[in-house]
C-alpha cells in the first residue's frame, strides 16, 4: 500500500527540544479515538468503566477518558504496547427533547437537500455540475414558497376569506366573531382580514428563520482545523473527493445568503396573495388610486423575487477555503425590503373598500397547480442533467438508480411537501365547517383548491403501489432466507447439533438485513407512479376545474363511488400522514429501539451540510468532524504519536470524514478501523461523487492502514469492497452471528443474533485491532530539518513559528 510521507513536521521548540539538541527519548504514545454510531451511547459504555473524565467538549459534544487514563501522557512508560483509549461522543448533537421531532416537519427541505449531493461522480469541472446545483437550489426555493402558500391557504384563505366571511361557518365560533361581516366591525372588511390573518404565515416563515439562524450559530460556527488538509500530488485526481477539500465543512456564509433568500421568498408569497386578493376588489370597480397602488405594489414584488432568484442562482458552494465571511449586504437588505414592501401591503389591503364581500375561494389559489407544474419540470429537467453526468461518470458499477438518486429523491421531496401542505389544508377545512365535507355540494365553505382534493384520491393508489413492492420484497425475503437456510449449518462447528427453528430465526436476519439494498428498487417505484400520479392530479384539476367526486357525478355509480373513496380516503390519510410523522419523530428521540431504526435515515439526512436549502434540519456533521479533526490533530502535534480512529457504523462516516480532513503527514499517521460501517453501502451508492470507489480507494492510499469488519446479519453496515496492494483485502468477514450456533459447553445458553450491533463481542475484532495497535509500536523516523517541506511543496506546517492551537 502506497502512503504519504510518514515523516512528521518539524515541532515547536517550546514543547521538545531546542532545534540544536538531542531528540527525545520518551515512549511514543498511541491514541485509540472511539467514535459511536446510530442511536449512540456513553461514554461508560464505550470506555468498559463506570469512571469518566471529560478530557475536551461539552455536554453537545465531547472526548472522555476513564478516569486513571486522564493524564495518560504524563506517564507514557505505563502504556508501551497498548494505547490511550478516548472515546468521542456526539449522540447530543442528533437527540433531545421530544421538541425536536418538530424538526420532522422540515423532511421535505432535508430530503431536496439531499439530492444536491447525490450528483454522480462526473468529474468537477463537468459543466453540467453547475446546472445540477442551481437546479436544485431553484428546486429547494420552490418547497419554501409552497410552504409559505400552504400557510396561507390555512389562515387567509379558509379562515379569513372563506369561514369568516360566511355566516353559517361563522356561527359558533367565539374567536371568529370579531371578524364576521354582520357584526359591521372593523375587522369585518375581507381586506382587513387577510391583513390579520397574514400573521400566521409570517409568524410560521419568521420561525423557520430563527430555528435556521440558531442552529446555524450552534453547528456552523466551528473553526478550521490548525492544519490545512492536502491531497498528495501523487494522488491521482480520480480518487480526490470534495471531503478533503479545506473548506467543505465551512459554509456559513452560504448558508446565510440562502436563508435571506428564502425568507425573503416566503415573505413575498404572503404579500402576493395579498395582493391577489385586493387586486379582484379593484378591478371590480374599486378606486383607480388603489388600482395604481397595486400594481406598483405588484411592480416591487416582482423586482425583489427576481433579486431572490440572482441571490440563489449565484450562491454556490466554495469548498476551496473555509466561508466563513457574512455578506450582510444580501443577508440584511433582502429580507427587510420585503418586510416593508408587505407593510405597504397590509395597509394597501386593508384600507376601506365599500362594499367588498368574500365570495368564493380566495384569487390566486391555482399558485399550487403553477408549483407542482414548475416542480415536475424541474425534476424532468434535474433528471436530464443527471443522465449527462452520469455518462461522464468514473466509476457507475455500484451507483444507486445509474445516477438517478437525485431527481428521485427531489421528486419525493415534493411529493411529501405536497402531502404535508395537503394534509394540514383538508384537515383544518373539515374542522372549520363541521359535519359538512368541503368543497361539497351543500358545504358551507368551498375548501381547499382543487388541486389538494386530486392530489388526496391518488394516494390511495400510490400505497398501493408501494404495498404491492412490499409484498414483492416479502416474497424476496422468503426465497432468500429458504436459499441461506441451506448454508447456516456449514458455518459453525459440525459438532453443535442442527436446529431448524434457529437455522430459519438466522436466515430471516440475513435476509432481511439484505433488504436494505432492494431501496433503490422501492424509490425508483414510488418516484415513477408519485410523477405519474401527481401528473394525473394536475391535468384533472385544471380539466374539470373541481373535486374527483364532483366531476365524476355524471359517470357510472362504480367510477363515482371510487372517486369519491378515494377522496375521502386520501384527505384522511394526508391528515394521517402529518400526525404519523411527529409521532414517529417524537418515538425516535424517546425509545432507543426506534432511535437505531428511524435514526439511520435520520442521520444519513443530516451529514450533510445545508447547500440547497437553509431551512433543512442542522448538518451535525459540521460541528463532529472539525472536533475530531482538531482533536486528532493537535494530539499528533503535541504528543508526537500516532492513532488508530475507530468508528462504529454513523461514527465510520464521521471517522472518514475527519481523515479526510487532516493533512498528508498527519493523515499517514492514522490507522482506520470500522465496523458495521454504512460507507459503501449506502454512501457509497447513493452519494457516489465523495463515497464512490476512487474516493475511499484514495483515502486508503493516504492512510496507514484500514480494516473494516461486516456481518451478513446487519442491515446497515456492509464491505468496502476495496483491495490493498499486494492482494490484501480491507474487509474481515463476513463474521459469524451467532458466534454459536446451538449450545455448547461453552456457551450453554443460545447466543444472540448481534446484527448491527456490539462488533467488540467476536473475537475477531480483538485480532484485528490488536494488528492495527502492532503498527503503531515502531519508533517515528527522524524529524525533518526546520526548512523542509510537506509532500506537497509547502513549508512543513508545526514549525517553531506557529501555534499549536
Amino acid at each position: 500500500m502506497e502512503t504519504a510521507d510518514p515523516t512528521p513536521h518539524a515541532r515547536s521548540t517550546d514543547r521538545d527540544t531546542a532545534a540544536d539538541g538531542p531528540p527525545r527519548t520518551a515512549p511514543q504514545l498511541s491514541l485509540e479515538l472511539l467514535v459511536h454510531g446510530v442511536g449512540g451511547t456513553t461514554a461508560q459504555e464505550m470506555l468498559g468503566d463506570p469512571r469518566v473524565q471529560l478530557i475536551t467538549g461539552d455536554d453537545t459534544a465531547a472526548c472522555y477518558r476513564r478516569t486513571d487514563d486522564a493524564d495518560a501522557e504524563q506517564r507514557p512508560d505505563d502504556y508501551r504496547g497498548e494505547p490511550v483509549r478516548e472515546a468521542y461522543c456526539w449522540s447530543n448533537l442528533t437527540s433531545g427533547n421530544g421538541a425536536r421531532a418538530l424538526w420532522l416537519i422540515l423532511v421535505p427541505f432535508m430530503v431536496a437537500n439531499l439530492a444536491h449531493w447525490m450528483r454522480p461522480a462526473a468529474p468537477s469541472e463537468h459543466p453540467a455540475q453547475r446546472i445540477y446545483d442551481l437546479l436544485v437550489r431553484i428546486l429547494a426555493l420552490t418547497l419554501t414558497v409552497l410552504l409559505a402558500a400552504a400557510a396561507c391557504e390555512v389562515a387567509l384563505d379558509l379562515t379569513a376569506w372563506q369561514c369568516a366571511g360566511t355566516t353559517v361557518c361563522a356561527a359558533g365560533k367565539s374567536w371568529m366573531g370579531f371578524l364576521s361581516p354582520d357584526n359591521s366591525g372593523w375587522w369585518s372588511a375581507p381586506g382587513r382580514r387577510l391583513a390579520l390573518a397574514s400573521m400566521v404565515p409570517l409568524l410560521v416563515i419568521g420561525f423557520l428563520w430563527g430555528l435556521s439562524r440558531r442552529t446555524w450559530s450552534a453547528y456552523e460556527s466551528a473553526s478550521p482545523p490548525p492544519r490545512l488538509p492536502g491531497t498528495s500530488r501523487d494522488t491521482p485526481v480520480a480518487e480526490r473527493t470534495a471531503l478533503s477539500r479545506e473548506g467543505f465543512w465551512y459554509g456559513r456564509r452560504l448558508v446565510a445568503r440562502l436563508r435571506a433568500a428564502h425568507t425573503t421568498a416566503g415573505v413575498l408569497t404572503v404579500a402576493a396573495v395579498l395582493l391577489a386578493a385586493a387586486a379582484k376588489a379593484d378591478g371590480d370597480g374599486g378606486h383607480p388610486v388603489l388600482a395604481v397602488t397595486g400594481r406598483a405594489l405588484t411592480a416591487l414584488v416582482i423586482v425583489l423575487a427576481a433579486a431572490t432568484l440572482i441571490v440563489v442562482w449565484r450562491t454556490a458552494r466554495s469548498e476551496g477555503a473555509p466561508d466563513v465571511s457574512s455578506d450582510h449586504l444580501v443577508v440584511r437588505t433582502l429580507p427587510f425590503a420585503s418586510l416593508a414592501v408587505l407593510a405597504l401591503t397590509l395597509v394597501y389591503t386593508g384600507w376601506a373598500r365599500p362594499g367588498a364581500r368574500s365570495r368564493g375561494p380566495l384569487p390566486g389559489a391555482d399558485a399550487f397547480g403553477g408549483i407542482a407544474v414548475f416542480q415536475g419540470v424541474l425534476v424532468l429537467a434535474l433528471a436530464v442533467t443527471a443522465w449527462v453526468l452520469q455518462r461522464a461518470a468514473r466509476d457507475d458499477a455500484r451507483t444507486a438508480l445509474r445516477g438517478m438518486g437525485g431527481p428521485a429523491v427531489a421528486l419525493l421531496a415534493c411529493a411529501v411537501g405536497g402531502v404535508l401542505s395537503g394534509g394540514v389544508a383538508q384537515r383544518f377545512a373539515d374542522w372549520l365547517d363541521g359535519g359538512a365535507t368541503p368543497g361539497q355540494a351543500h358545504a358551507p365553505i368551498p375548501g381547499p383548491p382543487v388541486l389538494l382534493s386530486w392530489q388526496a384520491s391518488v394516494i390511495p393508489v400510490l400505497l398501493v403501489v408501494v404495498a404491492a413492492v412490499a409484498v414483492l420484497a416479502a416474497i424476496r425475503m422468503v426465497i432468500v432466507r429458504n436459499r441461506v437456510a441451506k448454508d447456516v449449518p456449514g458455518l459453525y462447528d459440525p459438532r453443535e447439533q442442527p436446529d431448524a427453528g434457529r437455522t430459519k430465526r438466522i436466515a430471516a436476519t440475513i435476509a432481511g438485513a439484505g433488504l436494505t439494498d432492494s431501496a433503490p428498487v422501492l424509490i425508483a417505484a414510488t418516484s415513477a407512479v408519485t410523477l405519474v400520479l401527481g401528473a394525473g392530479a394536475v391535468i384533472g384539476a385544471w380539466l374539470t376545474g373541481r373535486a374527483p367526486g364532483r366531476a365524476t357525478e355524471g359517470a357510472p355509480p362504480v367510477v363515482h363511488a371510487a372517486a369519491e373513496t378515494a377522496e375521502s380516503l386520501g384527505s384522511w390519510l394526508m391528515g394521517a400522514g402529518v400526525i404519523l410523522l411527529i409521532t414517529m419523530g417524537r418515538r425516535a428521540y424517546r425509545d432507543h429501539s426506534a432511535r437505531r431504526t428511524i435514526g439511520i435515515l435520520w442521520d444519513v439526512g443530516t451529514f450533510w451540510p445545508r447547500a440547497a436549502h437553509p431551512f433543512a434540519p442542522p448538518c451535525y456533521a459540521e460541528r463532529a468532524v472539525p472536533d475530531l479533526t482538531w482533536r486528532m490533530a493537535t494530539w499528533t502535534e503535541r504528543f508526537d504519536g500516532r492513532l488508530v480512529l475507530s468508528g462504529h457504523s454513523q461514527g465510520s462516516v464521521l471517522a472518514a470524514a475527519a481523515v479526510w480532513q487532516l493533512d498528508l503527514v498527519t493523515r499517514s499517521r492514522v490507522a482506520l478501523l470500522t465496523y458495521g460501517s454504512p460507507l459503501e453501502r449506502l454512501y457509497g451508492r447513493w452519494f457516489p461523487a465523495f463515497f464512490g470507489p476512487p474516493a475511499l480507494t484514495g483515502l486508503h492510499r493516504e492512510m496507514d492502514d484500514w480494516r473494516n469488519l461486516w456481518r451478513f446479519t446487519d442491515p446497515i453496515g456492509g464491505p468496502i469492497r476495496l483491495t490493498c496492494e499486494g492482494g490484501r483485502r480491507i474487509d474481515q468477514g463476513p463474521l459469524r452471528d451467532p458466534l454459536s450456533f446451538g449450545r455448547t459447553l461453552q456457551n450453554p445458553l443460545p447466543a444472540q443474533i448481534l446484527g448491527h450491533g456490539d462488533y467488540q463481542a467476536d473475537p475477531v475484532f480483538g485480532t484485528v485491532r490488536a494488528e492495527l495497535i502492532a503498527r503503531l509500536s515502531p519508533d517515528l523516523p527522524g524529524q525533518r530539518p526546520a526548512g523542509d517541506e510537506s509532500p506537497e511543496g509547502r513549508p512543513a506546517q508545526g514549525s517553531s513559528g506557529r501555534s499549536s492551537g
